[in-house]
């Protein structure tokens, strides 16, 4: 891998008035810090429509685009909304994202948006859904939703939908691919590559499974026979329940796995690169019965290996696609990763459980991507703050810190370090870079609830030194 250096942010966490990052003045703006920074990526979570607990991770389709990051003030220079919609949809505070706020009005306003459209635009409009299946697959789904008051699809009794609601799902998402195609290019021709994010699974209450009922785990009664989730780790003694339908190998295999080289090809136009979350669960995943109480009752099922992962590379071509390798990893995940050929993840934080872990930095290999900490974990100051006297001072020592200095200066070693290292990318979240604690964390794995709401102000990321991270990157060879 050519060495390269980024920054982990989602959308969501971006500066504005609206309650929530958008794909706005903030987006250029923060692509502009990227570039001062020598920074190469900026990385960001999937784009989908949050659920009720405001994840990413759980979304009503894996190709639609969450309404929350559509510019408003794009739509006022259009005459979609008015001046005083405008400015009733003004947040309350710049420091957490508004999810409560924005599922009661958000999708309201955009939907009286589209009402606004003449017909040019509309034609545009319908055109550019009518031309991917997927995206007009969610639309209709959508409008169903609304018909049957937003209930799961398993328990829908109306099969009629408002064409109006549809075409204003439509237009939801004509305007959010279109204004992130601008962001995308203003960030390339700066030199800054996007790359995004896959969960592995999708949620039940979902386009994707209700439109393809016959690719997952479920009976003649649309029941979930079997579900998703992790066994007893470092972040749930319990394990994690997810709780998303698995897949019908075998099913997705009789049309080489038409649907994930959609999926993959759908998020390639949209990012450079991406993550797929969970990687481990094509070598083998954990399968939990449906009326299972926890995730410590599931067991590992083989998963479709080289046969998929194949299948996928001649999709992707040379971009750049990162295997997400974490958690209860065997010999034959890794074996999988290496014959796959895409970079694994490496991750500071797991480095100093005990052992010579691959985790530490002086093990990196280049076809790797290291991380300070990813999503789910705690800040690096958070981390160093909740990490035990004998193992911090090994850390700081390991990092060439003063121990008695690792408040201070600690974080900044730690990214030094991991910069210094062998792996070919490295990427920060920006409170690392920033410094800040776990009042920022961004997820905390198996809670449901107070997650995802992390945002930084504009004058916050101005603290941040670009000469400084820019001489970093030149220092060692990014």
């Amino acid at each position: 891998m050519e060495r390269k250096s980024g920054v982990l942010m989602h959308v969501s966490s971006l500066w504005g008035d609206y309650s929530c990052g958008s794909f706005g003045r903030a987006a250029m703006e923060f692509v502009d810090f990227l570039s001062a920074g020598g920074f190469s990526y900026w990385q960001v979570l999937p784009f989908g429509l949050v659920d009720k607990c405001n994840s990413p991770y759980k979304s009503y389709s894996t190709f639609g685009g969450n309404p929350y990051f559509v510019d408003l003030e794009s739509l006022f220079e259009e005459r979609l909304i008015t001046s005083e919609e405008l400015n009733s949809a003004r947040q309350n505070t710049p420091y957490s994202c508004e999810f409560e706020r924005l599922s009661k009005k958000r999708v309201n306003l955009l939907l009286t948006a589209s009402k606004r459209v003449n017909n040019e635009l509309r034609d545009k409009i319908n055109s550019f859904i009518d031309n991917n299946s997927h995206l007009k697959d969610f639309c209709r789904f959508m409008a169903l939703k609304y018909a049957n008051e937003d209930a799961e699809w398993v328990s829908w009794s109306i099969k009629d939908f408002d064409e109006d609601i549809e075409f204003g799902w439509r237009f939801i998402q004509f305007e959010f691919f279109t204004q992130w195609a601008k962001i995308k290019d203003y960030a390339n021709k700066k030199g800054i590559g996007i790359i995004g994010d896959i969960p592995i699974y999708v949620s039940f209450d979902s386009s994707d499974v209700y439109f393809n009922k016959n690719l997952f785990m479920m009976d003649d009664n649309n029941r979930l026979t079997d579900v998703a989730g992790v066994p007893p780790d470092y972040f749930a003694e319990d394990g994690q329940l997810w709780g998303n339908p698995l897949y019908k190998w075998d099913e997705m295999e009789k049309d080489n796995f038409k649907w994930w080289q959609d999926r993959i090809s759908f998020a390639l136009n949209l990012f450079d690169g991406v993550r797929i979350d969970h990687f481990r669960a094509f070598e083998s995943f954990w399968a939990v019965k449906g009326d299972a109480g926890t995730a410590k009752e599931g067991k590992w099922v083989k998963g479709p290996g080289m046969k998929l992962i194949n299948t996928l590379k001649s999709v992707a071509g040379d971009k750049l696609i990162i295997a997400e390798d974490l958690g209860d990893i065997t010999k034959e995940v890794i074996e999988l990763v290496e014959e796959s050929g895409f970079p694994g993840m490496r991750v500071f934080q797991f480095g100093f459980f005990g052992g010579d872990t691959p985790h530490k930095p002086h093990n990196y290999i280049n076809n790797s991507v290291a991380y300070s900490g990813t999503h789910d974990n705690n800040t690096l100051l958070g981390y160093l703050w909740e990490t035990p006297m004998d193992i911090k001072n090994d850390i700081m020592k390991y990092c060439a810190c003063n121990p008695q200095e690792w408040n201070e200066k600690g974080c900044q070693a730690i990214i030094r370090t991991i910069m210094s290292s062998n792996a070919g990318l490295t990427i920060f979240p920006v409170q690392d870079l920033l410094g800040y604690g776990n009042d920022t964390r961004l997820n905390v794995p198996g809670r449901a609830h107070g997650n995802w709401l992390y945002r930084i102000t504009k004058e916050q990321l101005g603290l941040i030194n670009t000469e400084k991270y820019k001489e970093l990157n030149r220092l060692y060879g990014r």
